[in-house]
Protein backbone atom coordinates (compact mmCIF):
# COMPACT_ATOMS: atom_id res chain seq x y z
CA UNK A 1 0.00 0.00 0.00
CA UNK A 2 1.37 3.42 -0.93
CA UNK A 3 2.41 5.55 2.08
CA UNK A 4 0.09 8.45 1.21
CA UNK A 5 -2.89 6.11 0.88
CA UNK A 6 -2.04 4.34 4.14
CA UNK A 7 -1.57 7.68 5.88
CA UNK A 8 -4.94 9.01 4.67
CA UNK A 9 -6.62 5.74 5.67
CA UNK A 10 -5.09 5.95 9.16
CA UNK A 11 -6.18 9.57 9.45
CA UNK A 12 -9.78 8.68 8.55
CA UNK A 13 -9.82 5.76 11.01
CA UNK A 14 -8.63 8.11 13.74
CA UNK A 15 -11.18 10.82 12.94
CA UNK A 16 -14.02 8.26 12.79
CA UNK A 17 -12.91 6.78 16.11
CA UNK A 18 -12.76 10.24 17.70
CA UNK A 19 -16.28 11.06 16.52
CA UNK A 20 -17.55 7.73 17.87
CA UNK A 21 -15.97 8.36 21.28
CA UNK A 22 -17.25 11.94 21.54
CA UNK A 23 -20.73 10.80 20.44
CA UNK A 24 -20.89 7.91 22.87
CA UNK A 25 -18.99 9.20 25.91
CA UNK A 26 -18.52 12.94 25.45
CA UNK A 27 -15.46 14.98 24.58
CA UNK A 28 -13.96 14.54 28.04
CA UNK A 29 -13.36 10.85 27.31
CA UNK A 30 -11.39 11.50 24.15
CA UNK A 31 -7.79 10.37 24.64
CA UNK A 32 -5.09 9.05 22.32
CA UNK A 33 -5.41 5.63 24.00
CA UNK A 34 -9.20 5.62 23.57
CA UNK A 35 -8.84 6.58 19.89
CA UNK A 36 -6.37 3.75 19.30
CA UNK A 37 -8.63 1.23 21.02
CA UNK A 38 -11.78 2.45 19.22
CA UNK A 39 -10.03 2.46 15.83
CA UNK A 40 -8.37 -0.91 16.35
CA UNK A 41 -4.96 0.59 15.68
CA UNK A 42 -1.81 1.13 17.72
CA UNK A 43 -1.23 4.20 19.84
CA UNK A 44 1.93 4.78 17.80
CA UNK A 45 -0.12 4.90 14.61
CA UNK A 46 -2.38 7.53 16.17
CA UNK A 47 0.63 9.51 17.43
CA UNK A 48 2.23 9.39 13.99
CA UNK A 49 -0.80 11.23 12.57
CA UNK A 50 -1.68 13.44 15.55
CA UNK A 51 0.68 14.28 18.39
CA UNK A 52 -2.08 15.43 20.74
CA UNK A 53 -5.78 15.10 21.39
CA UNK A 54 -6.11 18.80 20.53
CA UNK A 55 -4.66 18.08 17.10
CA UNK A 56 -7.30 15.39 16.55
CA UNK A 57 -10.10 17.75 17.56
CA UNK A 58 -8.72 20.50 15.34
CA UNK A 59 -8.57 18.05 12.42
CA UNK A 60 -12.21 17.07 13.04
CA UNK A 61 -13.30 20.67 12.82
CA UNK A 62 -11.13 21.36 9.76
CA UNK A 63 -12.58 18.30 8.04
CA UNK A 64 -16.10 19.59 8.56
CA UNK A 65 -15.20 23.09 7.40
CA UNK A 66 -13.65 21.65 4.22
CA UNK A 67 -16.73 19.50 3.59
CA UNK A 68 -19.13 22.44 3.84
CA UNK A 69 -16.82 24.79 1.91
CA UNK A 70 -16.92 22.27 -0.95
CA UNK A 71 -20.70 21.95 -0.55
CA UNK A 72 -21.02 25.75 -0.87
CA UNK A 73 -18.69 25.97 -3.86
CA UNK A 74 -20.49 23.15 -5.71
CA UNK A 75 -23.91 24.64 -5.00
CA UNK A 76 -22.98 28.16 -6.05
CA UNK A 77 -21.36 26.87 -9.25
CA UNK A 78 -24.52 24.92 -10.10
CA UNK A 79 -26.94 27.69 -9.09
CA UNK A 80 -25.12 30.29 -11.13
CA UNK A 81 -26.48 33.77 -11.55
CA UNK A 82 -30.02 32.44 -11.97
CA UNK A 83 -30.75 32.37 -8.24
CA UNK A 84 -31.01 35.86 -6.73
CA UNK A 85 -30.83 34.29 -3.24
CA UNK A 86 -27.99 31.85 -3.95
CA UNK A 87 -26.13 32.56 -0.69
CA UNK A 88 -29.24 32.12 1.45
CA UNK A 89 -30.36 29.01 -0.43
CA UNK A 90 -26.91 27.46 -0.07
CA UNK A 91 -26.92 28.05 3.67
CA UNK A 92 -30.39 26.57 4.15
CA UNK A 93 -29.39 23.53 2.09
CA UNK A 94 -26.15 23.21 4.07
CA UNK A 95 -28.10 23.24 7.33
CA UNK A 96 -30.38 20.52 5.96
CA UNK A 97 -27.28 18.57 4.85
CA UNK A 98 -25.81 18.90 8.36
CA UNK A 99 -28.78 17.03 9.76
CA UNK A 100 -28.14 14.11 7.43
CA UNK A 101 -24.57 13.88 8.83
CA UNK A 102 -25.22 15.12 12.34
CA UNK A 103 -22.65 13.22 14.31
CA UNK A 104 -19.59 14.48 12.52
CA UNK A 105 -20.44 18.17 12.63
CA UNK A 106 -21.98 18.52 16.08
CA UNK A 107 -19.38 16.33 17.74
CA UNK A 108 -16.54 18.12 15.99
CA UNK A 109 -17.95 21.36 17.39
CA UNK A 110 -18.52 19.94 20.88
CA UNK A 111 -15.04 18.48 20.88
CA UNK A 112 -13.61 21.81 19.79
CA UNK A 113 -15.43 23.72 22.51
CA UNK A 114 -14.30 21.27 25.17
CA UNK A 115 -10.70 21.11 23.96
CA UNK A 116 -10.04 24.66 22.83
CA UNK A 117 -12.84 27.21 22.48
CA UNK A 118 -10.56 29.42 20.37
CA UNK A 119 -10.85 26.88 17.53
CA UNK A 120 -14.40 28.06 17.01
CA UNK A 121 -13.18 31.51 16.00
CA UNK A 122 -12.74 30.14 12.47
CA UNK A 123 -16.38 29.00 12.45
CA UNK A 124 -17.53 32.39 13.77
CA UNK A 125 -15.52 34.24 11.11
CA UNK A 126 -16.94 32.09 8.31
CA UNK A 127 -20.45 32.61 9.67
CA UNK A 128 -20.01 36.38 9.73
CA UNK A 129 -18.82 36.30 6.10
CA UNK A 130 -21.83 34.23 5.03
CA UNK A 131 -24.28 36.52 6.82
CA UNK A 132 -22.75 39.57 5.13
CA UNK A 133 -23.15 37.91 1.70
CA UNK A 134 -26.75 36.92 2.49
CA UNK A 135 -27.62 40.49 3.49
CA UNK A 136 -25.90 41.93 0.40
CA UNK A 137 -27.91 39.80 -2.03
CA UNK A 138 -31.27 40.06 -0.25
CA UNK A 139 -34.08 42.34 -1.31
CA UNK A 140 -35.20 42.23 2.33
CA UNK A 141 -32.14 41.53 4.54
CA UNK A 142 -34.20 41.14 7.72
CA UNK A 143 -36.44 38.52 6.15
CA UNK A 144 -33.42 36.70 4.72
CA UNK A 145 -31.81 36.60 8.17
CA UNK A 146 -35.04 35.33 9.75
CA UNK A 147 -35.13 32.47 7.22
CA UNK A 148 -31.42 31.77 7.81
CA UNK A 149 -31.89 31.70 11.60
CA UNK A 150 -34.94 29.45 11.32
CA UNK A 151 -32.98 26.93 9.26
CA UNK A 152 -29.98 27.19 11.58
CA UNK A 153 -32.19 26.72 14.63
CA UNK A 154 -33.78 23.57 13.18
CA UNK A 155 -30.33 22.21 12.39
CA UNK A 156 -28.91 22.89 15.85
CA UNK A 157 -32.01 21.58 17.65
CA UNK A 158 -31.93 18.42 15.54
CA UNK A 159 -28.23 17.85 16.07
CA UNK A 160 -28.56 18.27 19.82
CA UNK A 161 -31.56 15.93 19.96
CA UNK A 162 -33.91 18.74 20.99
CA UNK A 163 -36.07 19.03 17.87
CA UNK A 164 -39.63 17.76 18.41
CA UNK A 165 -40.32 17.64 14.66
CA UNK A 166 -40.49 14.42 12.67
CA UNK A 167 -37.99 14.21 9.79
CA UNK A 168 -40.80 14.67 7.23
CA UNK A 169 -42.03 17.79 8.98
CA UNK A 170 -38.49 19.19 9.16
CA UNK A 171 -37.97 18.47 5.45
CA UNK A 172 -41.21 20.26 4.61
CA UNK A 173 -40.17 23.30 6.66
CA UNK A 174 -36.74 23.39 5.02
CA UNK A 175 -38.47 23.31 1.63
CA UNK A 176 -40.66 26.19 2.75
CA UNK A 177 -37.64 28.19 3.89
CA UNK A 178 -36.06 27.61 0.46
CA UNK A 179 -39.17 28.76 -1.41
CA UNK A 180 -38.37 32.41 -2.13
CA UNK A 181 -41.82 32.95 -3.65
CA UNK A 182 -43.44 32.15 -0.32
CA UNK A 183 -41.27 34.82 1.31
CA UNK A 184 -41.63 37.66 -1.14
CA UNK A 185 -41.99 40.95 0.63
CA UNK A 186 -45.62 41.83 1.07
CA UNK A 187 -46.90 45.34 1.72
CA UNK A 188 -47.77 46.11 5.30
CA UNK A 189 -51.40 45.21 6.07
CA UNK A 190 -53.67 48.14 6.62
CA UNK A 191 -54.76 48.56 10.23
CA UNK A 192 -58.33 47.53 10.87
CA UNK A 193 -60.71 50.31 11.45
CA UNK A 194 -61.81 50.69 15.04
CA UNK A 195 -64.80 52.88 14.21
CA UNK A 196 -68.13 51.58 15.41
CA UNK A 197 -71.17 51.77 13.23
Amino acid sequence: MENAVRSERSRQIILDAAIAIIAREGPGRLTIDAIAQEGGISKGRVMHQFRTKAAVVEALLEHQIEYFDKFEKDYLAAAGAGNPEAQLSEQILAFRESISHPHSLVFAILGSIAENPELLSVVREKTVEKVVRIKEEAADPDLALLRWHAARGMMLASMLGLCPLAPEERARLFDRLLDSQAWSTQPEPKPKSTKRK
